[in-house]
């Protein structure tokens, strides 16, 4: 028995590009018929790491932090809208949303990986956030979004205030950055190779093609 072929996504939950990223990548899988050969391992980034906690209005910080018109602004959602669309995943942008601050997000989905319920949390927070204009920081959504997943939410929430398991987050973050990833959605295959951004599903299949045949062969 082969192992399985790692791929390690580092993102953010309320980073749009990660969300299309991730589905295209999950098209690619879904299209090799490759579902039993890869795994996939959440890895925490954060994008505003000193986000305060009432957060900012969406408008006003990509303007702040990117220097982006509303003209260009309109433009990038739309195009994610529409990318979202074809993936079968909503956005839903509207001028109250606000940025968030996402580290207890990060502490769950540490968590929901010991029973194999990353990847299904990560989604729910993604929609929760981007298509139910929900705040993600808050703690009764966290506690909403592990119940939906089917995990126990006291055990769950009980992560937030230890110690340990914040600071597992934090090394882990640091991890990435030391070995220089500053943007996501960074996609790692087997610790050795990567590619960023929301790559073309193309781009994933041959990607993925290539490193099985070598998987395969090593």
């Amino acid at each position: 028995m082969n192992e399985k072929l790692k791929i390690d996504i580092v993102s953010d939950v309320v980073c749009p590009w990660c969300t299309i990223g991730y589905k295209r990548l999950e098209k690619a899988i879904t299209e090799l018929g490759i579902q039993d050969e890869v795994e996939i391992e959440w890895q925490p980034f954060e994008l505003n790491p000193n986000m305060p906690v009432e957060g900012q209005n969406v408008n006003e910080h990509i303007t702040e932090k990117y220097g982006s018109t509303t003209e260009q602004q309109n433009e990038s959602k739309q195009m994610m809208t529409e990318a979202g669309a074809e993936l079968g995943f909503k956005f839903d942008y509207f001028d109250e949303m606000r940025m968030v601050n996402t580290f207890d997000a990060h502490v769950l989905l540490e968590y929901a990986k010991d029973f194999g319920k990353q990847t299904e949390l990560k989604m729910r927070l993604t929609a929760s956030f981007f298509s139910e204009r929900k705040d993600v920081s808050k703690r009764d959504i966290l506690k909403k979004a592990l119940l939906d997943v089917g995990l126990n939410a006291d055990e769950g929430m009980a992560k937030l205030d230890n110690e340990d398991a914040r600071n597992e987050v934090r090394t882990k973050q640091n991890y990435w950055k030391t070995l220089g990833v500053n943007s996501v959605p960074t996609i790692v295959f087997n610790r050795k190779s990567a590619v960023t951004g929301a790559q073309p599903v193309a781009n994933f299949k041959q990607v993925l093609s290539e490193l099985l045949k070598e998987h395969q062969t090593a």
